[in-house]
This record gives C-alpha cells, sequence and structure tokens, in this order.
C-alpha cells in the first residue's frame, strides 16, 4: 500500500530525457523574451529588485503569451511557474545549467503529477492548476538548487501550499500570468523558509483541514513514468483547449465549406479552460473557441501580433459558430460540422505528444520569439545558468 509520504516525495526525474526537458526550458525562456514586451509584464517589471519582484515579473512575461508548453494529462503549465525559479535563484547560487536543468527536470515530473492527480477537478472547482499545482513546483526546484536535505524539501513542499492560489476567473486578463508570477515567488520563499529552519505540519499535505479537505484534491508528487514525454510545445499562443478547432476550421477554409453557423463539439474540460464566446480584447480572444475558429478560417493560424486586438470580421463570424460539449470526445479533439455537411475532426493539434514539432519547428519558435538570443545558449552544461538572463532583461526591469 502507498503511504502518503510516498506519493508527496518527488522521484529523480529520467536521465533519457534530457533533451525533452531542456526544448520545455528552452522554450518557456523564449516565450518570457517575447512576452516580456506586454502591457501586464511591463507593469510586472515595474516591482522592484527583490527576488520576489524579479520571480513575479519573469514568471509573469513567460505566461502572458499563453504559448508556453502545457502538461495535458493536467492541463497546467508546468514550466512557466518553475522556469523563473530555475534562472534567478539558479544565478544566485552559481548553479551550472546543468544543476538548473536537474531541479527543472525534478519539480516538473512533480508538478505534473500533482495536476494529473487532480484533474479535472480542481480546474472545476475555479482553481487555476498552473499556480496551485506550480507553487509546489517552484518549492521543488528551489529546494534542489539550495540542496535541502529531504525533510527540508518536505517542510518546503507544505509550506508551499499554504500559499498554493490561482482563480479560473482571471482567464482572459492579465491576472492570469500575473498569478503564475506569484506561484513562482511564493515556491522559491517557500524553500528559502525551510532553509531558515522553518516548518510545517504534515497535516497539510492530507490531515483535516489541509490540501484534501480545502481543495476536494489530493497531494500526490510521484508519477508512472516521465511527465515530460506527455508535454505539448504549443504551436499557437492560446489556450491549448482552442487548438484542435483552430486546426479544424483552418481545414475547413481550405476545403471552400462555410463557417457561418457551424458547430464544434469539444470534450467539457475544453468549456472550463476556454469558456469565452463574445470578446472585446487580445487576452479575451485566446479563450475563446468561436472567436479563434472564425480567425483561423478567415486568416490561418494566429500569431502573436494576432491578439494585438480583436479583428471585427472574425468577431462577427464567431456569432454564428456555437460550442457544443461532448463528453466522448478526447480532451484534445474538436470536431466541425458546417451547415453544408462538412464535418472535420482534428484529434491532437501540432506540438502534441502525437504530432510533437520538428526539431526545425521547434528552433523556428524559439527564434521568432527570441531572436538568436538563444541560440546556442543550451548547448554547454557546465555554463553558468546566469548566462541566461541577460536575454530576459526586459522583463526584470533591466535589473
Amino acid at each position: 500500500m502507498t503511504s502518503a509520504e510516498d506519493i508527496s516525495s518527488p522521484r529523480e526525474a529520467d536521465p533519457d530525457c534530457a533533451t525533452e526537458y531542456t526544448a520545455a526550458l528552452c522554450d518557456w525562456l523564449a516565450c518570457a523574451i517575447a512576452g516580456a514586451d506586454t502591457a501586464t509584464a511591463r507593469s510586472a517589471a515595474q516591482l522592484g529588485s527583490s527576488l520576489d519582484d524579479r520571480l513575479i515579473a519573469l514568471g509573469t512575461a513567460g505566461h502572458v503569451l499563453d504559448f508556453d508548453d502545457t502538461y495535458a494529462p493536467g492541463l497546467s503549465h508546468i514550466s512557466a511557474p518553475i522556469g523563473p525559479v530555475v534562472l534567478l535563484m539558479g544565478a544566485a547560487v552559481g548553479a551550472t545549467l546543468a544543476d538548473g536543468l536537474a531541479a527543472f527536470a525534478r519539480a516538473f515530473e512533480a508538478s505534473a503529477a500533482f495536476s494529473r492527480a487532480n484533474h479535472p477537478s480542481l480546474r472545476a472547482r475555479g482553481w487555476h492548476p498552473t499556480s496551485v499545482c506550480g507553487t509546489v513546483g517552484a518549492a521543488i526546484a528551489a529546494a534542489a538548487l539550495l540542496q535541502l536535505s529531504a525533510e527540508r524539501e518536505q517542510h518546503a513542499i507544505r509550506l508551499a501550499l499554504l500559499r498554493a492560489a490561482g482563480l479560473g476567473a482571471a482567464f482572459g486578463s492579465g491576472g492570469k500570468a500575473l498569478q503564475v508570477g506569484f506561484a513562482a515567488a511564493a515556491g522559491a520563499c517557500a524553500a528559502r523558509l525551510a532553509q531558515s529552519g522553518a516548518r510545517a505540519s504534515a497535516a497539510i499535505l492530507d490531515g483535516a483541514f489541509g490540501f484534501g479537505d480545502a481543495y476536494g484534491g489530493q497531494v500526490v508528487l510521484r508519477g508512472d513514468g516521465p511527465a515530460i514525454r506527455e508535454n505539448w510545445i504549443k504551436a499557437y499562443p492560446c489556450c491549448l483547449q482552442t487548438h484542435a478547432a483552430i486546426e479544424a476550421a483552418i481545414s475547413a477554409a481550405e476545403q471552400g465549406a462555410s463557417l457561418h453557423g457551424a458547430s464544434v463539439r469539444v470534450h467539457p474540460v475544453s468549456l472550463q479552460a476556454a469558456a469565452l464566446s463574445d470578446v472585446d480584447d487580445g487576452l479575451e480572444a485566446k479563450f475563446s473557441i468561436p472567436y479563434l475558429s472564425a480567425y483561423a478560417f478567415l486568416h490561418g493560424a494566429p500569431n502573436c501580433k494576432s491578439f494585438d486586438a480583436v479583428d471585427a470580421s472574425a468577431r462577427t463570424l464567431a456569432r454564428s459558430v456555437s460550442v457544443v460539449a461532448d463528453q466522448t470526445l478526447l480532451e484534445s479533439e474538436a470536431v466541425l460540422s458546417t451547415s453544408d455537411g462538412s464535418q472535420l475532426q482534428v484529434d491532437a493539434a501540432l506540438g502534441s505528444p502525437q504530432r510533437p514539432m520538428t526539431a526545425a519547428q521547434l528552433e523556428a519558435k524559439v527564434t521568432s520569439l527570441a531572436g538568436e538570443d538563444l541560440e546556442g545558449a543550451f548547448s554547454d552544461p557546465g555554463s553558468e545558468i546566469k548566462d541566461l538572463l541577460p536575454p530576459a532583461a526586459r522583463a526584470l526591469g533591466g535589473v
């Protein structure tokens, strides 16, 4: 029988997945570099120069585009709260890139297991899984970089759970990215407190009035296999649960079908994550299946600039597109039925484990976001992690 301590203790990451962990961290950092130019990230960058301030700023920048990688079995952005800790705390302790990637991998696997164990119930209760689970992931990454003992790491996890938060109501606003930054800072703070000797009750994990009672979930930090192999590197800068609908709409346009009066069937979880219909700005548009179906039908796959403003023609067309929940579909799936009888189905969009990006496609994505700033940045495991900070300077207010 598995004890609570067994499932709430992170295990070492699979060394055979080094390429996948590096790709995820590089993808996240590229998103942070590009995200630094958004209004939300610029606001966060003005907080100050303390470690917490910088973690919030970098965490916000890395998630604000909603282009960062997503672990589909938990529908959670695993890298977003962990990446800032790896870079900033890693730089503070003089870690090498290899040290940082080891901390990242350990935290990734634990946070992914946590989100998977609580999916979809955590989201259904109104929580934002990326922020809730990411707070613990950030604590584990920080604990690894600080070389805490197993006992102190456990206290860091418990302390992190005291500040695990983030609401689904923030979707479509700057609050979604900010609460990911909050998670990074809260997790790192928990590890630093544990390093200083702070302790917290084991009841926080599974006792009365602990995480289970308060969140309706369970603290599970060990999965059955490498979660990184089930990670998506996103091809489009918007909610993952819109991606299959986007590709179905592109196919409809290529076939000369009409989208007016069409319906899109998706799993109910897709409507929890991408719940908006009519939209007023680019951030809201990232979470609207009707709008993104219409946009993709009219203009092709969206890129970052597609969300600078709402496209009027797409907004008008979207009002004629209905979305229906269908429990029989996969969470990654969408079926588009047009008024002229066409039916287009996408089981898993580009970037999924079923249809992974090629090395060239991933390189093109990173270059589109970061230019040449990250060229060769992950090639030498012995280099210092602080060497990755200059490209992210804008997200840190130049500090």
